[in-house]
């Protein structure tokens, strides 16, 4: 059972002031995971202290960029180093299965960081412009000390979204990981330690609510990056207003799937698999609402139905586990009760009424489960659940799909599947939502990801993830004679 008694603080490991504790608990046997230091106001105001100094005093923001690109480099490789283990403690933590816990939860964070590194050999951190009065040098200088409040569903990914870009660019930080998943983010500071970053470059607090509103407040934060839900934004974008404070907000979503007659059902459904299921249906850009036309409308929900069927519930440390459980008994059961919202609304479920084994019922676990004979205007298809169900809503024609597609308060991503690729870049073109794919889903890192929206504020990822922790400063010199 992994277990931590530190915090990271000005490049050091230091217990708590008040020796709080965090419990972990498997979500699939109930069990005790591992144990994890509980910081209190005392350990905030010391890592923001360490994070203030290390940017104002320290040797971080004066580094030439080639430096702090070094640094980021050997961070990778002591990350790939630990990726198994990475892993594994996230599928421990919060359930994710093995599978998608490798490829996406890990892997794809060391795709993120080397992508973060060729992206800021080309970002303009200065440049000169020509105009009407001389000369201009324009000036991206780091924002300052950034706190990066990440979630639980994929707390790696989220956090490294905004640590890399944000080192790179020269700022320090504090990161607060999710209560549910603090383990995974106290290993990650073991790793930034092995690499040597200068003291208070990187402080990692870890905590509840109530640490975060303190990190979010602290008048010597400059920037606060957050992912996490559409209510914990609101309330973090009005903290940040009222002291003009920079904030950028990565939220929930409602995504919809747009199923074109013409579409190969075969690979609109294998694609759905991962857009619409992974990590259990705990991702803010899942694709939970389907939407088919009328006249293919029973085939596109038979279809899914059977895509649903196939997933295998069961042990996350399995392989060969599609869904695991939820990340708490509390998820679990506002799932739940979705499902009986969607029930007393007049859908239909034909897929995810059979009940559970009985080994699985000591977790979290829900049966992924598909509704039909679904409207927009029905909670399950407006609220964002965030587990494995979906619900199958008809449409008219493609103008009427865009129209629901665009019938939301949430707009982070979507999929058009067709044979006719200009067709759906057509649709995708009309659809209010900050990414989207065609024939898959997936957002390349070289690209802003992010939400229209009350899907948040700003953009994560390519060049706009370094716009975000970036101050710009114009500079017109004029030589003085003699």
């Amino acid at each position: 059972m992994p277990s931590h008694d530190g915090l990271l603080i000005n490049g050091e490991w230091v217990r708590p002031h008040d020796r709080g504790e965090l419990q972990v608990v498997s979500p699939h046997n109930a069990r005790i995971v591992g144990c994890a230091p509980a910081a209190g106001d005392v350990d905030v105001q010391r890592a923001v202290a360490a994070a203030r100094s290390a940017f104002d005093h320290g040797p971080w923001p004066l580094l030439p960029l080639a430096e702090r690109v070094d640094y980021m480099k050997a961070l990778v490789a002591a990350y790939e180093t630990r990726v198994p283990e990475m892993a594994e403690l996230i599928t421990h933590e919060m359930g994710s299965p093995i599978g998608f816990s490798l490829a996406v939860q890990v892997y794809a964070s060391v795709m993120l960081i080397n992508s973060c590194i060729e992206t800021a050999l080309e970002y303009p951190f200065e440049e000169g412009r020509r105009g009407l009065l001389g000369n201009t040098v324009v000036r991206r200088e780091p924002v300052g000390v950034v706190a990066a409040i990440v979630p639980w569903n994929t707390p790696q990914l989220t956090a490294l979204t905004k640590l890399i870009p944000a080192l790179i660019a020269g700022c320090t930080t504090v990161l607060k990981p999710a209560p549910e998943t603090p383990l995974d983010g106290l290993l990650l500071g073991r790793i930034i330690d092995e690499v040597g970053l200068p003291d208070g470059v990187v402080n990692i607090v870890t905590g509840g609510r109530d640490v975060g509103e303190q990190l979010v407040t602290h008048p010597a934060v400059d920037k606060v990056a957050f992912t996490g839900s559409t209510a914990a934004g609101r309330r973090i974008a009005a903290l940040c207003g009222a002291d003009l404070r920079r904030v950028s907000l990565e939220l929930g979503g409602k995504s919809a799937a747009i199923v074109l007659d013409d579409a190969d059902l075969g690979v609109t459904v294998e694609g759905l698999r991962m857009a619409s299921f992974m990590n259990s249906g705990q991702t803010c850009v899942a694709q939970t609402r389907i939407l088919a036309s009328r006249r293919n409308y029973d085939t596109v929900v038979g279809a899914v139905a059977e895509l649903a069927a196939s997933l295998h519930v069961g042990d996350p440390m399995d392989s060969q586990t599609d869904i695991g459980p939820l990340v708490s008994r509390r998820q679990q059961e506002r799932v739940a009760n979705y499902i009986a919202i969607g029930r007393a609304e007049g859908a239909r479920v034909v897929q995810g009424d059979k009940a559970l084994p009985a080994e699985l019922k000591r977790g979290c676990y829900v049966r992924p489960t598909v509704f039909a004979d679904a409207d927009n205007s029905m909670r399950i298809s407006q609220e964002e659940i965030f587990g494995p169900v979906v619900t199958v809503i008809p449409y008219v024609d493609v103008d009427d799909a865009i129209a629901i597609a665009n019938d939301s308060r949430y707009g982070l991503a979507g999929s058009i599947w067709t044979a006719d690729v200009e067709q759906g870049m057509d649709i995708a073109r009309r659809i209010r939502t900050g990414s989207l794919g065609i024939n898959q889903y997936a957002l390349d890192f070289v690209a802003p990801g992010g939400g229209f929206k009350d899907s948040g504020i700003g953009r994560e990822g390519g060049r706009e993830g370094f716009d975000a922790f970036v101050e710009t400063k114009s500079i017109l010199a004029r030589a003085l004679d003699g």
